[in-house]
């Protein structure tokens, strides 16, 4: 599984440290302390990102999780065992 951020391109350097860092499940006062900001600021530049329409999609290839019968992490996208 990977996680893209889509549109990345609407925002600024220091926007997208914050949504990367907010959106990987740290809260305000961690992505602050790694970025050497308030806590205020990290919660306005969220803000200014959310704004922009960023999207966060879950990429999840073959069946890690474990939702499909008969599909192996990593499987091909049929869902076929590979038995001829």
């Amino acid at each position: 599984m990977r996680l893209e951020i889509r549109g990345l391109e609407r925002l600024s350097f220091r926007e997208r440290q914050v949504v990367a860092l907010k959106e990987t499940g740290a809260n305000n006062e961690t992505v602050a302390r790694r970025l050497g900001l308030s806590p205020a600021t990290v919660a306005t530049l969220y803000t200014r990102a959310k704004s922009k329409g960023y999207q966060v999609v879950l990429v999840v290839e073959g069946d890690p999780l474990a939702l499909f019968p008969g599909a192996e992490d990593g499987g091909d996208e049929e869902g076929t065992d590979g038995e001829a």
